[in-house]
């Protein structure tokens, strides 16, 4: 399997010419699909321990702490996954390693169903996020190998908000098996396994790691497209013979920009994950939701966010790349919003906050996303996705849910609402940091 998912050769068969135009289109469209059908499989996995956190609680007698301590197990090994598996990536097919991630997290994901013991509970979920970090870095390399940047926004947004769509398919998934089964949570795990393994044979029908795979030519070739380094210097090349480690301390390590979008991206994730991870028990406990409500709002949250985020996407391409400005927008609005959710106790004003505040988050992480790759060759995409995501969970996710629920058990939901507010301050301070060097940019660019 492990000479399976390394990275194919070139074609022998190339595309006559007059058929390269039409051929790209299908192409593109079936690669999108791939990326979109194939992580939102991943989120279905993904959520279903956080979706199911109350009856977990209630039915093996686990605190918000324990809780706490096996969604950071996620945080913590998915960060560290996405630092490793996003570097190997750029050395694999994109398109089967994202199908065999997929696989292997179904498997675990069975296993984790399977048991009540806290410990082997936070092992698995450790090991599913491993497997999980193979999806993201192989899905947005296929973006940036497979479409320009007139269109690159958009297409990224809709990639983006697939993981939105998968997160309320979670819910539906989890709401019908309870149903189905009785209320067993083991089904619950077992459902969403099955229908992961159906995604992984679609995955591999529509998909393709880049265009000369299938004999067109590379994206550079067919519409011009470039990436301007930080010192100036530009980059066209999707192939390299520089070693991973030399790759990732050149463009990654010694590359400012990196960093700045880097953090910025832990910050918003701080923020993403301390709403989204502790809803039911959140709006249970301090708002007085009902609990079955409590995880319908999960799936809202989420669905809700993907007409915006797509829509922010697209004006971002309007804008002729201007990412951090518009993210910077986002984020202020996101803060309005978060004091809605923290101080009403109405609840529809308190899901209404929740809908526009998922769109209003999901956007800016979708954007940093992209730039964390337009700021490197296309060679190292995977390097600067797995980078990125080391930092988004080892401290983003981690803090979101390990600290805050002790926070929450020790000080009450009060420490988490200034948790909150503070990455939202620091996410704003790098914003401003990287739209200047945009600008600086697209200057050379122009020249």
């Amino acid at each position: 399997m492990f000479k399976w998912i390394l990275k194919q050769p070139d074609s022998q068969k190339i595309v006559p010419p007059e058929k390269v135009a039409s051929t790209y289109k299908w192409r593109q469209f079936g690669v999108l699909l791939a990326t979109c059908i194939g992580y939102i499989g991943y989120y279905i996995i993904r959520l279903v321990f956080t979706t199911e956190q109350n009856d977990i609680m209630k039915a093996y007698h686990f605190s918000t702490a324990n809780i706490g301590l096996i969604l950071s197990c996620f945080g913590i090994g998915y960060g560290v996954a996405k630092l490793f598996m996003g570097v190997f990536a750029d050395k694999c097919d994109s398109n089967r390693y994202l199908m065999s991630g997929l696989f292997l997290s179904a498997v675990l994901n069975i296993f984790l169903g399977s048991t009540k013991n806290l410990y082997l509970m936070m092992l698995l979920m450790f090991l599913m996020a491993v497997t999980q970090g193979m999806g993201a870095a192989a899905c947005q390399k296929m973006i940036q190998l497979w479409w320009g940047p007139r269109m690159r926004g958009t297409m990224y947004s809709i990639w983006s908000s697939a993981h939105n769509a998968g997160s309320f398919i979670c819910v539906a998934i989890v709401q019908l098996a309870v149903f189905l089964f009785s209320g067993s949570i083991p089904a619950v795990f077992y459902t969403a396994s099955v229908i992961s393994f159906i995604i992984c044979i679609l995955i591999l029908l529509l998909g393709a790691d880049r265009p000369k795979v299938v004999g067109l030519p590379d994206i550079s070739t067919y519409t011009g497209d470039k990436v301007i380094l930080d010192n100036g210097q530009v980059s066209t090349s999707d192939q390299t013979d520089l070693s991973i480690t030399q790759i990732f301390i050149k463009y990654i390590l010694k590359n400012k920009l990196v960093w700045a979008v880097t953090l910025t991206s832990m910050s918003l994730y701080l923020v993403r994950y301390g709403i989204q991870s502790w809803i039911p028990s959140y709006l249970v406990q301090n708002k007085g939701f009902d609990p079955a409500a409590a995880k319908w709002v999960i799936g809202i949250f989420e669905l809700a966010s993907v007409p915006g985020v797509i829509i922010i996407g697209a004006i971002s391409d309007a804008l002729k790349g201007r990412r951090a400005t518009v993210s910077i927008v986002c984020v202020i609005g996101m803060l309005l919003c978060l004091t809605c959710y923290f101080f009403s106790s109405n609840h529809t004003v308190i899901i209404i906050a929740l809908i526009i505040m998922g769109n209003l988050i999901y956007a800016p992480l979708t954007l940093v996303g992209l730039m964390i790759n337009e700021v490197v060759p296309k060679f190292a995409v995977g390097a600067s996705t797995g980078f990125m995501g080391f930092f988004q969970y080892i401290f983003g996710e981690t803090l979101a849910t390990a600290l805050i629920g002790i926070l929450v058990d020790h000080f009450g939901w009060i420490a988490s609402n200034t948790v909150l507010y503070g990455a939202s301050i620091v996410a704003v301070l790098f914003l401003l940091y990287t739209a200047i060097s945009e600008r600086q940019m697209r200057k050379k660019a122009a020249e």
